[in-house]
């Protein structure tokens, strides 16, 4: 029972499913286009079903879209699914501008001083 609720727990939000770092992987493969579960197993070096279930997890996030080709699934990127941490970092973005404006006021302030000398 545990286990089903650890499975819960991180099928349920894109924030969860990207916590884990073979789940980042996967995704950073797939910006690049679709892939077979077989190509990224091995580009991962990870076993297929292991492959399978971290996709099966970001597919239930939204995350990954699955179609068929013939007699394989690819698999893509669905970048939608980003949304919500995007919207959630970008919350952060006036704070990272902040400090590099500060940072660039420093630098032009250092060579004024330094064209004074």
């Amino acid at each position: 029972m545990m286990v089903a609720m650890a499975r819960a727990a991180t099928t349920s939000d894109a924030f969860n499913a990207i916590a884990e770092p073979q789940r980042r992987d996967i995704l950073t493969l797939l910006r690049a286009g679709e892939r077979p579960v077989t190509d990224l197993a091995q580009a991962l070096g990870m076993s297929q079903p292991r492959a399978s279930k971290h996709l099966r997890v970001l597919r239930e996030v939204g995350l990954v879209r699955v179609r068929g080709a013939g007699k394989q699934r690819l698999y893509g990127l669905d970048a939608r699914g980003l949304r919500p941490v995007h919207e959630w970092a970008g919350g952060f973005e006036r704070v990272w501008n902040e400090g590099f404006d500060r940072l660039d006021a420093y630098v032009q302030d250092l060579k004024q001083a330094r064209q004074e000398e």
